[in-house]
């Protein structure tokens, strides 16, 4: 939702007003170490609470996870929007013509389909798969440390027969993304070779 509203530069309120229910998890792109909130008609709340308490859910003394979660609400927008940025500028060196400066026919990204913090690669060929990408993207050799003079371990899900899913959030800097972007780049030449 968050993501959403920044991307298409809306309030949240907007997007979910026509929604019976919303459920906002401060974990995810804000930054908080665990919570989330729940809104809708009385009725549902009041069901989802009674059921919550029935299954043993609940925390005393939350006080430090509100903390938590009202900063990330308070730093939504500048947050997320840099998890925008770095997406972009990774998937910028896989689409055209970025693509030249990458220079590997292994990976391609749909560029006009990057809206958010979310970049889908879609991968040519019939090697490496997807899993395949993302253990050579994990893994660090003495290759790489030899050849690029850093050891650079990058974490992307298979999440199609072929396409793999990179996600940035509030960890990932401007250099991790530049750092990933060149691990790709020693991956796909190790693969063409």
């Amino acid at each position: 939702l968050m993501n959403a509203a920044v991307a298409q530069d809306v309030e949240p309120a907007q997007i979910t007003q026509h929604c019976d229910s919303v459920s906002l998890c401060f974990s995810k792109g804000l930054g908080a170490p665990a919570g989330a909130v729940l809104a809708g008609r009385r009725e549902f709340v009041a069901e989802a609470w009674r059921v919550r308490k029935l299954l043993g859910g609940g925390m005393r003394q939350a006080g430090v996870l509100a903390a938590a979660a009202r900063f990330g609400l308070e730093h939504a927008e500048a947050t997320l929007r840099r998890d925008h940025d770095n997406a972009r500028h990774f998937a910028e060196a896989l689409s055209p013509p970025g693509i030249q400066e990458l220079n590997s026919p292994l990976c391609s990204v749909n560029l006009a389909a990057v809206e958010t913090n979310i970049v889908m690669v879609s991968i040519r060929g019939d090697w490496p798969s997807p899993t395949e990408l993302c253990e050579q993207l994990r893994a660090v050799s003495e290759e790489e440390l030899a050849e690029t003079g850093q050891a650079v371990s990058v974490l992307l899900f298979p999440w199609s027969a072929r396409s793999v899913r990179a996600v940035w959030h509030r960890d990932v800097s401007a250099r991790d993304t530049e750092l990933a972007k060149n691990k790709l780049e020693f991956v796909a030449r190790k693969c063409q070779e």
